[in-house]
């Protein structure tokens, strides 16, 4: 292949991921770049194939999934909220609503984790453990100093329940 047909190539890959990116599924691309389907899906292959080989894209998209991952739980925590302030005026409609809403967005996590495709499952898996890991290291750590300050443990406990979005009593053993 000559390096102009090499750089034509690499071109047609990258409109073909740009539409990927945005949002559109293979057979949307094909109509709008007027390219055959199967030409397309060889392209993403492709595409994913280089980026999945790549660690600063790798390193990218796995930010990216996190963040948009924090963004879900937010939108989650929110429609809580909804649904708290709906029970407590009676509104089985809105609160069926924001039901509705959490099942669509985890649906829309899910989706989005799946098509990412540019991790393992068992690399997604693995950082979540580490995610966890560190943070029941630093609660413990947390409850155990401030359970040697009056002070501070009362402070603590309150702070603990706020980030952990709880109802629960948080106790810290002195």
């Amino acid at each position: 292949m000559t390096e102009t047909q090499m750089l034509m190539h690499l071109e047609e890959v990258n409109k073909v991921a740009s539409e990927y990116i945005k949002g559109n599924d293979e057979t949307a691309i094909s109509k709008q770049l007027d390219l055959p389907r199967t030409r397309v899906v060889k392209l993403l292959n492709e595409w994913r194939g280089m980026i999945s080989n790549n660690e600063a894209i790798r390193a990218r998209a796995r930010e990216a999934l996190g963040t948009a991952d924090q963004h879900y739980n937010r939108l989650i925590t929110k429609t809580y909220e909804v649904i708290d302030a709906a029970e407590s005026q009676g509104d089985l409609s809105e609160k069926t609503k924001a039901i509705k809403l959490i099942l669509d967005i985890e649906n829309k996590r899910i989706e989005m984790l799946q098509k990412a495709g540019l991790l393992e499952n068992k690399e997604i898996a693995e950082e979540l453990m580490a995610m966890e890991n560190k943070q029941e290291v630093l609660v413990k750590i947390l409850r155990e100093v401030s359970g040697k300050c009056d002070t501070c443990k009362v402070e603590v406990a309150k702070r603990l329940a706020d980030v952990a979005k709880q109802d629960e009593v948080i106790t810290i053993v002195t």
